[in-house]
């Protein structure tokens, strides 16, 4: 099979030769260059062989054109951080505004998408990353937004139409540069950071908004959990054709969400970013396991599912210190 093959096999829950995979990290040392960026991604699914590339603009990108002040290292381990947020108080929700997605940052990611297009292996699946706009508001206000969608909804909801909008133009201009599908990432809908009326009224809305625009128009459509204790079960219902969360560190397992969702399960492989006192550290086989345990840990997520409708993946991003041998160790074992 071509890996656009196996990825649509994996989608619609068919037999595949073998269970389709890849592992992304950020590229902290490209991911200021669309060329750069774009090749260098190519180059890591070239070299370990991977079946589709989940493409790794910064994470910030979707803030700096909104006046986020962001420090970039352009360091292999050393992600770029926000030095000052653009709201610093509730007058600052109103002043976002409806940009253009094809110029400043927003317009590097979408260089980004066709710079890819051309220079991806024919048959290779790439998936734009983007945000729910409540993530990228997060990203804007930091944690004050928690408190302020309480104080200050409407203006919160003004801010959160603006980037919504600019999101789907974002979509709009990914879509002609020739994505596959959009890696939907939503980074607040955890219990314990929003009620189900908090997330209904300030993050579904909007997330669906966005998915609705490309469901129809492109083919692989993931939404990504991030973090422990999400609503999963109002996420897998959202109009996406697969599901990636962190299923080695969170409820559900593999195998409790086959029970859940025929929908294709993109996970399967522990790895998880997380800060202490400030410090990115990652809970991550493919970082600290041996060929030998990641051979393992790829049997154990396959015969969860056996083998049905997945597609092998991360909880998240993979440590870039991750060794060659490991990364090709999760390959191989694909094959074992």
């Amino acid at each position: 099979m071509t890996r656009e093959e196996r990825i649509r096999a994996a989608i619609a829950g068919r037999e595949t030769d073998r269970v389709p995979v890849a592992a992304w990290m950020h590229l902290s040392e490209h991911d200021q260059d669309p060329i750069s960026l774009a090749e260098a991604e190519v180059e890591l699914t070239e070299k370990y062989d991977f079946d589709y590339i989940k493409m790794m603009p910064f994470g910030l990108y979707s803030t700096q054109d909104f006046g986020n002040q962001v420090k970039i290292y352009c360091d292999p381990y050393k992600e770029p951080i926000v030095q000052k947020f653009a709201i610093d108080g509730p007058a600052g929700y109103d002043s976002i505004r409806a940009i253009s997605a094809l110029q400043g940052t927003y317009g590097k990611q979408v260089e980004f998408a066709r710079e890819l297009a051309k220079r991806r292996i024919e048959g290779t699946p790439i998936i734009q990353t983007i945000f729910s706009p409540f993530s990228t508001l997060k990203k804007l206000a930091g944690d004050r937004l928690l408190t302020d969608m309480k104080e200050y909804p409407r203006s919160v909801h003004h801010a959160l139409a603006a980037i919504t909008a600019t999101t789907l133009d974002f979509v709009g201009y990914n879509i002609d540069a020739g994505v596959d599908g959009f890696f939907f990432a939503t980074q607040n809908a955890v219990k314990t950071m929003m009620t189900e009326e908090e997330f209904n009224e300030f993050g579904v809305f909007y997330d669906l908004a966005v998915i609705n625009s490309y469901a129809k128009k492109t083919w692989f459509n993931p939404i990504h959990m991030h973090g422990e204790d999400v609503y999963f079960e109002k996420l897998k219902d959202y109009p996406v054709n697969c599901l990636n969360w962190h299923d080695r560190h969170t409820w559900p397992s593999l195998k409790e969400a086959r029970r859940l969702t025929d929908k294709c399960l993109m996970a399967g492989i522990r790895s998880a970013p997380y800060f202490v006192n400030g410090v990115l550290q990652y809970d991550d086989i493919i970082l600290d396991g041996t060929p030998a345990e990641i051979a393992e840990h790829v049997k154990d997520a396959i015969s969860q599912v056996d083998g049905k409708g997945l597609i092998l993946a991360p909880g998240c991003v993979v440590n870039p210190k991750a060794s060659a041998e490991n990364l090709m160790a999760l390959r191989k074992a694909t094959e074992l």
